[in-house]
């Protein structure tokens, strides 16, 4: 369709919006790898109020907006092991990264942290060549 790219656009500015939001009402980054990440480490108990509220919210919203959207083609593999797989893959890069597109790529590229721009790069770089090696020679996805 000729406008899915206004989905993505939506969905970017959303995305940046909430990294405004939190980042103006708590004076931290909205890494949701971080948040996910305290509480799961126990470093986050003091305000892990705040943490579930922010991920019942990211995982929620969608939830309820579905009946509106439904009709929006994601393109996404109904193959459950490559998805397990690119979840788990996605873990362990955001824990290797020390953060995740949210935090280095909204949030950090917006502040200009070399450290954004670079892990940045870096993720676009090994996406594109998983689609090249996944999709294109492997033909799993």
């Amino acid at each position: 369709m000729v406008m899915d790219w206004v989905w993505g656009l939506v969905g970017g500015l959303l995305i940046g919006l909430g990294g405004a939001v939190y980042l103006l009402a708590n004076g931290r980054i909205m890494g949701a790898s971080g948040i996910i990440g305290g509480l799961v480490d126990g470093t986050g108990r003091r305000d892990a109020v705040e943490r579930v509220t922010f991920l019942a919210g990211v995982f929620l919203l969608p939830v309820l907006l579905y009946p509106l959207y439904s009709s929006v083609d994601t393109h996404i593999t109904g193959n459950w092991g490559v998805l397990i797989a690119a979840g788990l893959l996605v873990g362990i890069g955001t824990r290797i990264a020390n953060g995740c597109t949210s935090g280095h790529g909204v949030c950090g590229m917006s502040r200009l942290a070399p450290r954004g721009f670079i892990a940045t790069v870096a993720y676009i770089l090994a996406g594109g060549l998983g689609v090249v090696l996944f999709r294109h020679i492997l033909g799993v996805i």
